[in-house]
C-alpha cells in the first residue's frame, strides 16, 4: 500500500480540498486565526507556543491547509509526550465549517506524517463544550469529520477540573484512617502492577476494558503503568493504599504532571475492596500531594459510565467541565 506524502492534497469526491502543507515559521504559533475572537486566538497560540517549547510538537508537524491567499484557513497539529519522536495524537483540528473535503485532507495528511514518523495509530479528544486552549466548537460535526477520516470513538468520558491554592489541603477531607498508603519509592513497580491486573479484570472504563480484550489484563496493566509512567512525577507520589483491617491492596493512586497540567493520573480500587469509598479518598490523597507542589489547578478524566469514579471525584471537591469523547485511529 502506498501513502500519500503530507504535503500533497488528499483526493475528494467533492469540491477540491485545499493544499495541505507544514506551516511556514511566519505562521507559527498562530495557524488560523479567527477574526472578531481574540480570546480563542490568544489561547491557541500560548498553547501551540508551549507545545513547541517542550517539544510535544514540531514545526515540521503544524499541517495547514492554505487559502486561496496563502494563509492558513484550517490546521492540524501532531503532538507527542516530551522526549519522543513519535507522534501519539492529534491537536489544534480545524478547518472551514462548509469544506469536509479539506477537513479530510488535513486528517488524511497529519496520518500519513505520522505514519511515516513510525506511529501505529492517532487519537484525538473531543471536549463539550468548547474550552481553551482548543476552542473545539461545534464538537457533532467534529465528531462526524473524525469518523468519517477513519477514526472510532472508543470512551465517551468526563474531564474534571478543581482549581487550587494554598490552604488546598485544609480544605479537602481527612485522609480515610482505613487506608495505609505506601509509596512506589518503597514497594517498588510489581505490587503496583499487580493491583492495577487485579482491578482491570472487572474494570467500567471502556477503553481500559478494550485493552484487556486486546492484550489480556496483565499485559493491560503493564501498559497502562508504563504509559502514566511518562508524565512527570516523584516516585513519593505515587502510592498504593493498603487496607488497615486485613493488610491488602485496596486502592492505586497515580497523580503526575502532563505538559500543561498537573493531573489525577490513575485511580482504580480493587474488585475486593469496592463501595467502601476509596476512590475518593485516593483522589483525595493526590490532590492533597499535587497541591502541596504548587499545582493551582489539577485536572482528572474517566469513562462517563463509571458512576463510582465520578463520585469520588466530585467528593474531593472537583467539578465537571466537559464531556470528553476519546478517538482513535489505526495506521
Amino acid at each position: 500500500m502506498t501513502r500519500t506524502p503530507a504535503h500533497r492534497t488528499a483526493p475528494s469526491a467533492g469540491r477540491p480540498a485545499r493544499p495541505v502543507r507544514p506551516a511556514r515559521p511566519g505562521e507559527l504559533p498562530a495557524l488560523v486565526e479567527h477574526p472578531g475572537d481574540p480570546e480563542r486566538n490568544a489561547a491557541t497560540r500560548a498553547y501551540l507556543a508551549r507545545l513547541l517549547d517542550s517539544a510535544c510538537t514540531h514545526p515540521a508537524w503544524c499541517l495547514v491547509a492554505e487559502g486561496g491567499d496563502g494563509r492558513p484557513v484550517g490546521s492540524v497539529v501532531l503532538w507527542t509526550l516530551p522526549g519522543h519522536d513519535i507522534p501519539l495524537a492529534v491537536v489544534l483540528f480545524e478547518a472551514p465549517a462548509d469544506e469536509p473535503e479539506t477537513a479530510a485532507a488535513l486528517l488524511g495528511a497529519a496520518a500519513d506524517l505520522a505514519a511515516e514518523l513510525g506511529a501505529t495509530a492517532l487519537e484525538h479528544v473531543l471536549d463539550a463544550p468548547a474550552q481553551a486552549p482548543q476552542f473545539q466548537r461545534d464538537p457533532e460535526r467534529r465528531a462526524g469529520l473524525l469518523r468519517q477520516a477513519g477514526f472510532r470513538q472508543v470512551r465517551d468520558g468526563c474531564r474534571f477540573s478543581l482549581h487550587t491554592g494554598p490552604h488546598t489541603g485544609d480544605r479537602l477531607p481527612p485522609d480515610d484512617p482505613a487506608l495505609v498508603f505506601r509509596p512506589l519509592a518503597e514497594l517498588g513497580r510489581q505490587p503496583f502492577v499487580a493491583l492495577l491486573e487485579d482491578l482491570l479484570t472487572d474494570t467500567a472504563d471502556a477503553r481500559l476494558a478494550a485493552d484487556v480484550r486486546e492484550h489480556g489484563a496483565r499485559r493491560a496493566a503493564e501498559l497502562l503503568f508504563e504509559e502514566t509512567a511518562e508524565l512527570t512525577h516523584d516516585p513519593d507520589w505515587w502510592e498504593i493504599g493498603y487496607d488497615a483491617a486485613d493488610g491488602t491492596p485496596a486502592v492505586i493512586s497515580l497523580p503526575a504532571e502532563n505538559p500543561l497540567v498537573p493531573v489525577i493520573g490513575f485511580v482504580g480500587v480493587a474488585p475486593a475492596h469496592r463501595g467502601k469509598g476509596y476512590a475518593a479518598a485516593a483522589v483525595v490523597r493526590g490532590t492533597r500531594i499535587l497541591a502541596a507542589h504548587g499545582a493551582t489547578e489539577i485536572r482528572g478524566d474517566c469513562d462517563a459510565g463509571n458512576a463510582a469514579m465520578a463520585k469520588a471525584f466530585l467528593r474531593a471537591g472537583y467539578r465537571v467541565v466537559a464531556n470528553r469523547q476519546e478517538f482513535s485511529r489505526p495506521l
